[in-house]
């Protein structure tokens, strides 16, 4: 659970003792820093250290806090100096030539670092406002230019946020939500778990305090007898060990609320049935050590297969390195264990500040200077993200779940969770990206949609000169999952021609309406909704990518006739649930079984004799083969309330092959449509079969999905909606 309030030590008069705080946190230093410290806190005490902070509490309190917070991490003497004298500089009373004076330039620098990445109130109630981006982005650079900034405004979040009960409830909402959303991911980003746990907790617990309160409550309701089950598992680990001369330290883990808050909404399970609210963690010398106890605790009890992890192998995008295994220990009970060595635990716990080399020439080593280019890398291309708030790109980045993919030469490249080889080839470079048309994962060649895992070895095959496809940005298809490379297409698009995006956007739309039997007529009456003036804004828009196809199949569906273009009457319209008839009785309807109709078709009404009227699309073979009987046309449209599917007929041609009809049905099935009727004819001379299926479509929507998904399948060469035949 979170600390709420941190004690200073107090003098007899009730004042802050800053000569016993000092000795409390300076065990480990030398006579100058302990010296240095009680100069920074003096400073303080005598430059507004009485001046409140948003949370109110005194300058001199938040500013001792913060620091002790950050000592559990092990820093150099500039940054806790920093830590100490940054809220009198925050607010005016210390100036940074007084601070440069007294505890140097360097610690001067960080303060002003963190000043300038601070705001005292949040100041917006919308994460997309320019404020709060600039606060963002300020924030991400000064994590490149020096990451101890940032870790003196993390540990001053925290202190904030044990205090911030006395905030308004907004403003404490809003602070939480900042919390949970930018500063927790940045820890974890960092691999500082001790910090990243505390922050997430804290922002549950303002977010969502009935939550918070009930899972504590049932923790703390079991808490006897679960510390003494786990202290009966740790003698039995200990032993095991001991008697395999594995040296070890076995402890029992404690779960932190929102972690278990979240499994439980993830994986829809009741607090009893999380397994690792009961949890022990063993670290050992080696890493060999690490697979030796993982064998050592899978022989005491049974494992749980699919609950294991191995993050040593396959670290995470963090730097994070451990084996997460669960099993069913004793009296049947589910436990899950974690196994690391004791510098994999200090980095798991400490993250970059685990990395310190500042007092021998002020920088990092090299491997977690590469962890902070990564954020580096997120500012550069964020500037190219064109259709989507930036500040939601970079939120986004942050929170992803990755996969870890090897180049050729053997580097390891981090991807978003369900990336392509095309994201990969945009990632490695934006022009390899435009000319990539094939891919080898591991040695083979896959579609360029194929999902990568964690593991795999991608060779990118390319042109000398080539474009992107805007088959590439069609969410159906799958080629492309990352903000990063749909950005960069995007951009690309939209630096072609206006002429050349609405040629193609025509040609994109008619053959999408081809294959689906739409018409282009209609197009007019949805520009508004579409936010378009005129057709050609709409087909340049398509070209370049601006609107999707189905967003248009979408509109088009909704659409309603406009009162101007119905034909007065003095009987009131007859709505029959599907369809809505102008000017005539209450007739009874059905649909035409020669052009199916489906919603999103525009529709007119045939009066038959004594079948009542016939629903057809107004393209259909028997209405204008039928000039004569004109009369007998009326108009009709489609009502509010509709059937839940309409039979719809589509043709596929494909090379036959054996499981073709399989596949094709597999698909179907999966997308929860019925197949009414099948007819099936291969030519033998050059094996091409033809197949026309009979299906039942609750929407236009679900009609171009299911062709989508058909043409992706091997060998398959058409698929589309079959047009009109026939006769009434």
């Amino acid at each position: 659970m979170v600390k709420i309030r941190d004690d200073l030590p107090k003098a007899q008069d009730g004042s802050v003792d800053i000569q016993t705080w000092v000795d409390r946190i300076s065990q480990q230093r030398s006579k100058e820093e302990k010296a240095l410290l009680l100069k920074a806190a003096i400073l303080n005490l005598e430059h507004g250290g009485h001046h409140l902070t948003c949370v109110n509490e005194s300058s001199l309190r938040q500013g001792l806090i913060t620091a002790e917070t950050l000592a559990t991490l092990e820093p150099d003497i500039e940054t806790l100096l920093a830590a100490m004298v940054y809220f009198p500089a925050h607010y005016g009373e210390l100036s940074l030539d007084q601070i440069k004076s007294a505890l140097g330039d360097e610690v001067a620098t960080l303060v002003a670092g963190v000043i300038e990445i601070t705001t005292r109130t949040p100041q917006t109630k919308s994460p997309n406002t320019a404020n709060y981006h600039d606060n963002l982005r300020k924030m991400l650079l000064a994590v490149v230019e020096d990451v101890r900034v940032v870790l003196i405004k993390l540990a001053e979040r925290i202190t904030s946020l044990r205090a911030a009960a006395v905030l308004d409830n907004d403003i404490r909402h809003q602070f939480a939500l900042e919390t949970r959303d930018i500063y927790a991911p940045l820890a974890n980003r960092l691999g500082i778990g001790q910090i990243k746990w505390e922050l997430e907790d804290f922002a549950f617990r303002y977010l969502e305090p009935d939550a918070y309160k009930h899972i504590a409550k049932l923790l703390d309701e079991k808490r006897l007898d679960r510390e003494i089950y786990v202290k009966n598992v740790i003698e039995q680990i200990k032993q095991a060990l001991t008697n395999e001369n594995i040296e070890s330290d076995v402890t029992g883990r404690v779960k932190h609320i929102y972690s278990i808050w979240r499994k439980m909404i993830r994986k829809n399970l009741d607090f009893q049935d999380i397994y690792d609210v009961r949890a022990v963690r063993i670290l050992v010398p080696q890493v060999r050590d690490c697979y030796a106890a993982l064998g050592i605790v899978h022989s005491l009890w049974q494992h749980i297969p699919k609950e294991f992890d191995d993050y040593i192998a396959t670290p995470k995008e963090n730097g994070y390195r451990s084996l997460h295994t669960a099993v069913i220990g004793p009296e049947g009970r589910t436990l899950e264990i974690q196994i690391r060595t004791f510098d994999m635990h200090q980095e798991a716990e400490l993250g970059v500040a685990a990395h310190w080399l500042y007092k021998e020439g002020g920088k990092l080593d090299p491997s977690y200077q590469k962890k902070l280019n990564t954020l580096r890398q997120i500012l550069d291309w964020s500037e190219q993200a064109q259709d989507k708030d930036a500040s939601e790109v970079l939120l986004q980045e942050l929170l992803e779940d990755r996969v870890y993919i090897f180049t050729p030469k053997g580097d390891v490249i981090d991807l978003p969770l369900g990336s392509t080889p095309l994201d990969f080839a945009y990632h490695i470079h934006t022009d390899l990206g435009h000319r990539c048309r094939g891919a080898k994962v591991n040695g083979s060649i896959v579609p360029l949609n194929y999902q990568l895992k964690s593991g795999e070895q991608v060779d990118i095959l390319s042109v000398k000169e080539g474009s992107p496809s805007r088959d590439w940005l069609n969410p159906n298809l799958g080629y492309l999952n990352s903000v990063r490379a749909r950005a960069k297409v995007h951009t690309w698009f939209k630096r072609q021609a206006r002429d050349q995006n609405i040629s193609q956007g025509r040609e994109m739309l008619e053959k999408e309406f081809k294959r689906i039997g739409l018409e282009l007529a209609g197009l007019g009456k949805i520009l508004v909704r579409l936010g378009v003036k005129t057709v050609d804004d709409l087909y340049a828009a398509i070209g370049g990518g601006d609107l999707r196809i189905s967003q248009v199949i979408n509109a088009l569906q909704k659409q309603e006739v406009p009162e101007e273009e119905i034909t007065p009457i003095s009987r009131p319209s007859i709505q029959q649930s599907d369809i809505t008839i102008q000017g005539v009785g209450n007739l009874l309807c059905h649909f035409g079984r020669c052009c199916k109709p489906l919603p999103g078709d525009r529709i007119v009404g045939y009066i038959t004799l004594g079948r009542g009227v016939t629903i057809h699309r107004q393209d259909c073979i028997n209405i204008l083969n039928k000039p004569e009987e004109e009369q007998r046309i009326i108009q009709v449209d489609w009502g509010e309330t509709r059937k839940n599917v309409y039979p719809v007929d589509i043709s596929i041609r494909a090379y036959d092959r054996q499981g073709l009809l399989r596949d094709i049905t597999s698909i179907l099935s999966n997308e929860r449509s019925n197949v009414t009727a099948v007819n099936t004819l291969t030519n033998k001379d050059n094996n091409i079969a033809t197949l026309v299926l009979t299906l039942e479509i609750a929407d236009l929507g679900t009609l171009v999905n299911i062709l989508n998904k058909i043409m992706q399948l091997p060998n398959v060469l058409e698929a589309h909606r079959l047009h009109s035949e026939g006769h009434h």
